[in-house]
């Protein structure tokens, strides 16, 4: 259960509230079910802004399947709200829901809006205590790919993973991008199962009556979809570090290639420090990997400090789910569009480890796939900086000729002002979110060049770059 701490909180912001007597003219708005994302227009609500998650959860697997749930959630209005929504999939009855701790009436529209009236209206500025009990069977998001995400039931655990619209599979959120928040979970599962959520072990793991309850807090601003609780029996090491930050890894015993999983895993501390070299100091207070063996699911995730695995990854997977901390979590994406700036960014972060640990160079790399034939639509189209539509954001292109982007700019503006863009480019966007336009004008103004026609030909332009 949560702390006495919040509830008095939210107790305390009742007794302000009751106390403010609002002037009769002010406005008072319903939250908007949506921030407009081009791809996901529901994703996400308009009227506040959320600082915290706590996430109580009790999880038995498959044949059960059986979640239930307490979320609470800290927020500030942004606007005079009558009412506010949260991005909630209805597989789950709600028990109880309250406001700043009294009782809400609710309703829930289209594919997960949960509709809250609260019992007093909340002026712009006031805190926003919100907590849903909830239970349920949970079930996988499927996307416009027709890819898994969410809570991804397994024989043994579940597979947790998120991006982009899968976190309103198993917890009440504010799903867009833009609203990072700092999380802390309280996650139990059948004793002999380890339940890995974001940030770090804040307590070693209480096993009462054949149940085990494990605890983590990540203290840096996350958003929803990089919010993970991947649970099920693994092989766990905690033991490392790096430069003072705890290392959690964790590898599923029955996958056949566990030991592989391991060893590629165990050099976690390599990559961190080779990354932080390049592009400046690791963002976050822990760092780790989970290896699982959820075939229905068949990718990775960069999940905020322990990034998903649904078998044992190759060494270039790898890396580039560690590139992703920088670039994905730390710096992150406005709207579903520009996903190439994560994608793009950690491809390229592929060629880069492997050109300085003595694999081809990353110029060898652009070269090898830019020697595609024009002809070769379904590798040259959609152009990374438009995808067209949800069901693309994923496809070859987004990620290698995102790449390749970023290998020309590196050709035409040279190494000292390529490599000066990248630094600042996480330096002054840390934690925050960013747009296509904000990194080509961070571009011109370290280069001193006028790129617009350059990211035109490569970012925009449907066919194969052939003058830039």
């Amino acid at each position: 259960m949560p702390g006495k701490t919040l509830l008095l909180l939210a107790l305390a912001a009742v007794a302000l509230l009751a106390a403010a007597a609002p002037a009769t003219a002010t406005r008072w708005v319903q939250g908007s079910p949506g921030l407009g994302d081009p791809y996901y227009e529901f994703a996400g609500n308009g009227g506040y802004d959320v600082r915290h998650y706590h996430l109580d959860l009790d999880y038995t697997p498959n044949p059960v399947n059986f979640l239930e749930g307490d979320a609470l959630i800290t927020a500030r209005a942004t606007q005079n709200l009558s009412r506010f929504n949260l991005d909630f999939r209805p597989f789950y009855e709600i028990h109880s829901l309250r406001v700043n701790g009294l009782r809400a009436s609710y309703t829930r529209e289209e594919e997960h809006e949960l509709v809250i009236t609260p019992r007093l209206k909340i002026p712009k500025g006031w805190p926003i205590v919100v907590r849903v009990e909830y239970s349920g069977t949970p079930e996988a998001v499927v996307d416009p790919d027709d890819s898994l995400e969410g809570w991804v039931p397994l024989a043994d655990g579940a597979f947790v993973v998120n991006e982009p619209q899968g976190s309103p599979g198993w917890y009440p959120a504010n799903d867009n991008p833009r609203d990072k928040a700092t999380y802390s979970f309280k996650v139990t599962v059948p004793e002999g199962h380890t339940a890995l959520a974001n940030g770090r072990l804040v307590h070693r793991p209480v096993t009462r009556n054949g149940r085990t309850t494990w605890r983590w807090v990540e203290d840096s601003p996350m958003a929803p979809y990089l919010a993970t609780a991947t649970n099920g029996p693994f092989d766990t090491d905690f033991t490392g570090r790096v430069d003072g930050i705890p290392i959690y890894n964790a590898v599923d015993p029955d996958l056949p290639t566990a030991q592989v999983a391991k060893d590629r895993i165990a050099t976690t501390d390599d990559v961190i420090r080779f990354f932080s070299d390049l592009y400046g100091r690791y963002p976050f207070s822990s760092v780790g990997n989970v290896v699982d063996q959820a075939p229905t699911v068949g990718y990775a995730l960069e999940s905020q400090t322990k990034a998903m695995y649904s078998n044992t990854p190759s060494q270039g997977t790898f890396v580039h789910e560690m590139a992703h901390m920088w670039f994905g979590n730390a710096v992150t994406l406005t709207t579903w569009d520009d996903i190439w700036l994560n994608e793009g960014f950690a491809r390229w972060s592929e060629w880069i480890w492997f050109d300085r640990n003595g694999g081809l160079t990353a110029q060898q790399q652009f070269d090898t796939f830019y020697a595609t034939s024009a002809t070769n639509i379904g590798f040259w189209e959609p152009p990374p900086g438009n995808p067209g539509d949800a069901a693309a954001i994923f496809d070859g292109t987004i990620y290698t000729r995102g790449a390749m982007t970023l290998q020309a700019l590196r050709q035409k503006i040279g190494d000292d002002a390529f490599f000066r863009i990248l630094r600042r480019w996480y330096a002054e966007n840390k934690y925050g979110n960013v747009t296509t336009a904000d990194f080509i004008a961070l571009s011109e103004r370290v280069s001193g060049q006028q790129l617009d026609q350059f990211f035109q030909v490569w970012l925009y332009t449907p066919a194969k770059p052939t003058t830039w």
